[in-house]
């Protein structure tokens, strides 16, 4: 990397959405003000709903100094991603690392895996941008819940039997169809007894997603009829993983963001799971979801792909979606990661003692990593290995300094770097606590531990 420094500050752009908080509540917007040069100022009414890091043409971070996008950076510098990654990735990151702050429901969705992604690119590129498929992580920053993935099919099978407008809108017939395909062989491990379950479960969510728009919102307003006036006592209790207090909470309150709206009906299908700050999922492409509410950390594969069908008043494509779904089924813990301990930082004797950590969230795949840094105390250092890939790391509270070789930065809450490939880097606080995010590339080092259930 002769006459290039392997250690740039950028500057990201929020991207206004209604999804998003407003104003000063949006954690993204905030990060995203947060660098000096930038021009980027809040507007106190508008929302805000993500701020992108990495070299995505639709939205790319830019040099502090110079203006230049990280994605000419690393055309112009392929060292800085180390040439094995730049050859298989054509010379972009395989990662886009971003903050979401989510006020109100973003559309349930899925994302395409890689060949439908090049086929809907080349059929529509409008409303699917590029080829490339988008597995994603998120790490929560603040209280998060969300829909994702099906749920197990004996909480369908109740949900339908205690919901009298979900089995009505499904109709009687159809709900009888899934009862009976699934019946006695919910939990099979069986290879056939499994696919017939998805056929069933397809089949069921299909009817559903395609019902007429005037039947969905008369069944809506039965529906949230009864959550006001049951209580604890809605959707039969509830089921084994939500209540029903719960349950008829979360129907009120996302009636009032999209009244009459497909998804009231979708969440009986699909886990409602709440993170705690620190607490992670994992989604594989083709893996339906919803987010709903908080403050989330975000990576991926490089995309914008977004395949939608509910709680939007952008392009649905519900015929791509119901096809295209994994029809995976299973209690929401088997898609909450187990973050491990990262082997390859050195602490100084003030991280260590003040219980400092170096968090690694390693997804199946290898596009990429997040390592989570949490410092405590002034002066507490971590000393990070050389790796041979790209890393991009944001400060997500307290500050400090980042060092590479000679070079030192000042880091605040929203500053961003990128670190080229071999870069050794030490994160050292001078507040009470510190903490950053660094997602990262590796082909070679990729650890063998995926953290995921």
């Amino acid at each position: 990397m002769t006459g290039v420094s392997p250690i740039a500050s950028f500057v990201n752009a929020a991207i206004y959405q209604t999804a998003g908080k407003v104003g000063h509540d949006s954690v993204a917007a905030k990060y995203a003000a947060a660098t000096e040069s930038s021009d980027f100022s809040i507007e106190s009414e508008k929302p805000y709903a993500e701020l992108w890091m990495g070299t995505h043409p639709s939205l790319p971070s830019k040099d502090v100094q110079t203006q230049r996008s990280l994605l000419e950076l690393v055309q112009d510098n392929k060292a800085l991603m180390s040439t094995e990654i730049s050859r298989k990735y054509g010379e972009k990151l395989p990662f886009l690392f971003k903050v979401l702050s989510i006020r109100k429901a973003l559309s349930i969705q899925a994302h395409p895996n890689k060949k439908l992604a090049e086929q809907l690119h080349a059929k529509d590129s409008k409303n699917y941008p590029d080829d490339n498929h988008k597995p994603e992580m998120t790490i929560a920053v603040t209280p998060f819940d969300g829909l994702c993935g099906f749920r197990p099919l004996k909480e369908i099978s109740h949900f339908l039997a205690n919901v009298p407008s979900l089995r009505g809108l499904l109709g009687g017939e159809a709900a009888q169809e899934f009862e009976e395909g699934v019946s006695g062989r919910e939990t099979s491990s069986s290879a056939a007894d499994t696919q017939r379950n998805k056929s069933s479960l397809q089949s069921a969510f299909s009817a559903l997603m395609t019902r007429d728009k005037s039947a969905i919102a008369a069944a809506a307003k039965e529906l949230v009829a009864s959550a006001e006036k049951d209580g604890e006592n809605f959707a039969g209790g509830g089921g084994p993983s939500n209540g029903g207090k719960e349950l008829a909470d979360l129907v009120i309150r996302l009636n009032g963001q999209f009244e009459g709206d497909v998804g009231l009906f979708v969440l009986f299908f699909l886990n409602y799971v709440k993170l705690e700050v620190g607490e992670a999922m994992f989604l594989k492409a083709d893996d339906i979801h919803a987010y709903l509410s908080g403050d989330i950390i975000e990576c991926m594969a490089s995309s914008d792909n977004v395949v939608r069908a509910g709680f939007t008043p952008k392009f649905q494509d519900i015929p791509t979606l119901t096809s295209m779904l994994t029809y995976s089924y299973a209690p929401i813990s088997e898609q909450k990661m187990d973050p491990v301990e990262y082997p390859y930082v050195t602490m100084n004797r003030t991280a260590y003692s003040s219980s400092s950590s170096a968090i690694l969230y390693d997804p199946p795949i290898e596009e990429f990593s997040v390592v989570k840094t949490q410092l405590n105390g002034n002066e507490a250092k971590a000393s990070f290995e050389a790796i041979e890939g790209p890393s991009i790391i944001i400060c997500t509270g307290g500050s400090g300094t980042i060092s590479v070789g000679p070079k030192k930065e000042q880091v605040k809450a929203g500053y961003v770097f990128f670190l080229g490939a071999t870069a050794e880097c030490v994160l050292e606080s001078d507040s009470e606590s510190f903490t950053t995010f660094k997602a990262f590339c590796e082909l070679s080092g990729k650890e063998t531990a995926n953290g995921v259930h």
